[in-house]
């Protein structure tokens, strides 16, 4: 598809008012999926995030990093093991979690946005107690639940002009050891910390569907008091209910908008924030 000249000024005026909303505001970001492995996906989300953090909105990106974890395991003869959607993280499994969260994954990912013209720094969920956690249960292994968030960090990065990149690795408070953290949980814990304008969950799904087989059911819009029965009536079900959870947990402290995204649409990110066209679903 081509443009005119008029029509990219037309969507440039109509990036507008969405600019002056949103300069000086925190937005979080949870980086994974497929818009994380694909590498024209990768450089779509690289290059909004660049854009919004130069028209002056505060961005901070909460990563994961699973199919990395599970190659290097590979690598050691490791096979992956998941619990209720959790991956099983032994004391040999979080060496892995951590050397390549906290590592290649986020220093891959600094390192991208500084080469298209980003100024990104890379933090781990240890540095300065950003995360702190207790075990979640034993049955997970070191799988842990966030207790306390130190936002300083972050806003520290944020206050000289970086884009903070956090891996989701916290520190143990309930015993000598590093925790494997839920990416969601860690970026919804962490955008009501940061009292932040939106959280948004970059995933591989349209967004929430009426009908799981057709993108046509998206719902645009969910408020709280409508989950309780989408969840009732099976709209959320699976590996929904946990991001749907981070969403409402979020809302209810403060967070105005949580928007889950369809991370394999080229710049779904900017569509979202920056047009009058919602393309996933927004949670309020």
């Amino acid at each position: 598809m081509s443009y005119t000249h008029v029509e990219r000024a037309q969507v440039l005026a109509e990036a507008l008012p969405y600019i002056q909303e949103f300069n000086g505001k925190t937005i979080v970001i949870k980086y994974g999926g497929n818009a994380m492995i694909s590498e024209e996906l990768r450089q779509a989300v690289i290059s909004d995030i660049i854009l919004l953090s130069l028209v002056g909105i505060r961005v901070v990106v909460v990563h994961g990093g699973g199919p990395e974890i599970t190659e290097m395991l590979g690598k050691i003869g490791k096979e992956s093991r998941f619990v209720d959607g959790l991956r099983y993280t032994d004391a040999e499994t979080m060496d892995i979690v951590q050397q390549v969260l906290c590592g290649k994954v986020n220093k891959n990912l600094v390192a991208t946005l500084n080469r298209m013209g980003g100024q990104a720094m890379g933090l781990c969920g240890m540095d300065a107690g950003l995360f702190q956690a207790e075990q979640l249960d034993e049955k997970y292994g070191l799988v842990g639940q966030i207790k306390v968030v130190n936002p300083q960090p972050v806003r520290d990065c944020l206050s000289n002009g970086y884009i903070p990149v956090v891996s989701t690795v916290a520190q143990g408070i309930d015993a000598d050891t590093a925790y494997n953290i839920n990416a969601d949980t860690a970026a919804a814990k962490l955008a009501v910390a940061l009292h932040a304008e939106k959280l948004i969950l970059l995933t591989d799904v349209r967004g929430l569907l009426r009908d799981p087989h057709d993108e046509e059911t998206l719902i645009h819009v969910a408020h709280l008091n409508e989950i309780p029965g989408l969840i009732k009536d099976g709209v959320i079900q699976g590996g929904m209910i946990p991001k749907i959870d981070c969403c409402v947990e979020s809302v209810r402290q403060g967070v105005p908008r949580t928007h889950i995204l369809d991370g394999r649409i080229p710049h779904s990110i900017l569509i979202e924030m920056l047009s009058d066209q919602g393309i996933g679903t927004m949670i309020l």
